[in-house]
């Protein structure tokens, strides 16, 4: 029994071309009415079910953003309010005489603003630091990763730059202890000088000969602030041993009663000038002690007064200070002739003495 299977005829293909024999592009397919519908309706579920979501998001956000930036406008200006009232304290007591000698009004501006300018980049760090976790919380962002990943940098960065940290630390603690200002004379063991600079991380300091000192903060052990409080002006006044001291003690108290009524040395000095009495006896000389209590940073110029002072007066009284040269009173010149002796006989040959004094010579054979 066999089996046969009718091929349909062979002819040509619809789809294909009759020119080229090959397959058409396919058209595109419209969507119906009831697929565009269907997805209007699952796009609009969507958006009802998350919008409520999207919505408290946003509102979160815009809320934790405009609390920081008011927080820090309110604080920041706490802070300048702060600053202002400290200049106005400054300048109020500026208004006494000792007041005006004791506070340096550019010195305290300085710190005030120096101060107020690390309160206020602190506060707007920590303000805005704190704003911007709260939005990548609100987000649903694990933090935790991050936290992690910024504490490992943190130790990185302070190992690698922990001399500027320990610059920068020092430099706001030296601030806020006012240890020392602009305009003052310190010894920071480093180096010594006026102060024209006074930075975070760096102090400038300008030497005796004209030279700027670039000093680390974090280098500075100890200071000597020679600006601050009052200095001591102290000088010797070195007399022959022979003088009467009740003397010499009357005349400098004299000059140091004088120099404390008479401007500008009446502002400068603070206190009396006092003669302390002998202070060393040595054998061709006394040491007289005199010192007097000073305004800051002007010791040299009383003792270069009174150095002055003394020594005309101590000269009106006829007492000589050690290292004077005596008067000598000129005599006139001695003949030179007269210390040399007269000539000898025995000084020429052919005189009687040298032909007597000659020997006789001997007979021929």
């Amino acid at each position: 029994m066999s089996l046969s299977v009718a091929l349909p005829a062979a002819g040509p293909d619809p789809s294909t071309s009759p020119s080229t024999g090959t397959s058409p592009a396919p058209t595109p397919s419209v969507p119906s009415l009831e697929e565009a519908q269907q997805r209007a309706t699952e796009a609009a579920g969507w958006f009802q079910e998350n919008w409520t979501t999207w919505l408290a998001v946003g509102l979160r956000i815009v809320l934790i953003v405009a609390v920081a930036l008011v927080l820090r406008m309110l604080v920041r200006r706490a802070i300048t309010r702060l600053i202002d009232r400290m200049n106005r304290n400054t300048s109020a007591t500026e208004g006494g005489t000792l007041g005006g000698l004791l506070v340096n009004a550019e010195r305290r501006r300085q710190r005030s603003q120096a101060i107020g300018s690390v309160l206020r980049s602190v506060a707007s760090f920590v303000i805005l630091g704190t704003a911007f976790l709260m939005v990548l919380g609100a987000f649903q962002i694990n933090l935790a990763p991050l936290l992690a990943s910024a504490g490992v940098a943190g130790v990185a960065i302070g190992f690698g730059a922990r001399n500027l940290v320990t610059d920068f630390l020092s430099g706001v603690f030296m601030i806020l202890e006012d240890q020392y200002g602009v305009g003052d004379t310190i010894d920071a063991g480093v180096a010594t000088g006026e102060v024209i600079e006074v930075g975070l991380r760096v102090t400038k300091l300008r030497g005796d000969n004209g030279e700027i000192w670039y000093v680390r903060n974090g280098e500075i052990k100890r200071i000597g602030n020679a600006s601050q409080g009052w200095a001591t002006a102290g000088v010797n006044v070195n007399v022959r041993p022979e003088e009467d001291l009740d003397r010499v003690r009357s005349v400098l108290t004299e000059v140091a009663e004088r120099i404390t009524k008479e401007e500008p040395w009446s502002e400068i000095l603070w206190g009396p000038v006092e003669v302390l009495g002998l202070d060393d006896v040595l054998l061709d000389s006394m040491v007289i002690r005199v010192t007097a209590r000073t305004m800051p940073g002007k010791a040299v110029d009383v003792e270069r007064e009174l150095r002055w002072r003394m020594k005309r007066a101590l000269d009106a009284a006829g007492i000589r200070m050690i290292g004077v040269p005596e008067q000598v009173t000129e005599e006139p010149a001695a003949d030179p002739a007269a210390g040399m002796a007269a000539p000898s006989a025995f000084a020429s040959s052919s005189s009687p003495q040298s032909v007597a004094a000659s020997p006789i010579p001997p007979k021929a054979l």
